[in-house]
């Protein structure tokens, strides 16, 4: 069973527009209410692929009811813990070939709420294998607070798999507790080592030899339509993917985690996940929904999807 946790989720809402004017009316030619965060579209795909997963994180407001109305009429099991804010709206508006976003920075949450929490995910996670942990912490809760999530985690010798930036994804690192997998993009590996990076494979190579990234089991480091630079144990992997029509990215980093925790609950070869992981966003990237996918196309990318041993 696969645990999502979104500490900061959203109901994203999405405009298509033939044409995006300023300063004027324009007029949405199509609408969109999901759930979102990047938790929740770990969660979705999850579902998707015929997971058991359980949804958590911190709700509140009008927002948050429609956000556990959606779930549950997916019939995608969730337990929030419900705050005194609201949660936050995010809108997307998709014209001519682009994206604009307008992402609200959601509600302060109390000190009270973020160690009720703590309670709730301790009492939540216990019969769980895979615990995904991904997005921003909204305004309130101290950037270590990741550091606390795993620790618990790895108290009851589960599986975390962490995606996040920033001084969050920086504290865990620097911390005793460390999570079982990452997956950090160039610039967020770039931020991580306080210079800049390339995607050569040797270049790469040395940077997560690093000693922040000691204790990690697996790095998997997002090259985008160049595929991913992967790390386990001490085997390093070059993971080459087909050129693809994309329609909407948005999402594919995270349908990526599915497929990770999905692979690491079936116990799959290092080959397998990371080429699940890797399919699995593509058929992302091909959706104009964010966090879905369509497995029509599944074992045809897969096969496309080759991983070298480097």
């Amino acid at each position: 069973m696969v645990l999502t946790v979104t500490m900061n989720p959203a109901v994203d809402i999405s405009y298509s527009l033939t044409e995006f004017v300023l300063d004027t009316v324009n007029r949405a030619d199509d609408v969109t209410k999901t759930p979102g965060g990047k938790g929740l579209n770990v969660t979705r795909i999850l579902s998707e692929l015929g997971e058991d997963v359980m949804a958590t994180g911190l709700i509140g407001g009008k927002p948050g009811l429609f956000l556990q109305e959606k779930l549950t009429q997916a019939d995608i099991h969730h337990h929030f813990f419900p705050i005194q804010g609201e949660t936050r709206n995010c809108i997307a508006i998709l014209h001519e070939g682009l994206q604009t976003e307008i992402l609200e920075s959601g509600p302060v949450i109390k000190s009270g709420e973020a160690e009720s929490f703590l309670q709730h995910f301790n009492r939540l996670c216990r019969p769980f294998d895979v615990i995904t942990i991904s997005g921003s912490l909204p305004e309130g809760i101290d950037s270590d607070y990741y550091v606390k999530l795993v620790r618990l985690v790895n108290g009851y010798q589960k599986k975390a798999v962490l995606d996040c930036s920033g001084a969050a994804l920086t504290e865990v690192l620097k911390s005793a507790d460390k999570p079982y997998v990452i997956k950090p993009n160039l610039e967020e590996l770039s931020q991580l080592v306080s210079q800049p990076v390339t995607a050569d494979s040797q270049v790469l190579k040395k940077l997560l030899c690093h000693p922040i990234f000691e204790g990690i089991s697996w790095v998997i480091v997002s090259l985008g339509s160049s595929g991913a630079f992967a790390k386990h144990g001490h085997t390093f992997y070059r993971v080459k993917i087909p050129k693809i029509e994309a329609v909407n990215p948005v999402g594919s980093g995270d349908a990526t985690v599915a497929g990770i925790a999905s692979a690491l609950l079936h116990g799959l070869s290092d080959a397998e996940l990371l080429k699940r992981a890797n399919v699995l966003g593509m058929l992302n990237a091909q959706e104009k929904v964010t966090g879905h996918v369509n497995l029509a196309d599944y074992d045809k990318l897969f096969k496309q999807v080759h991983v070298e041993e480097v």
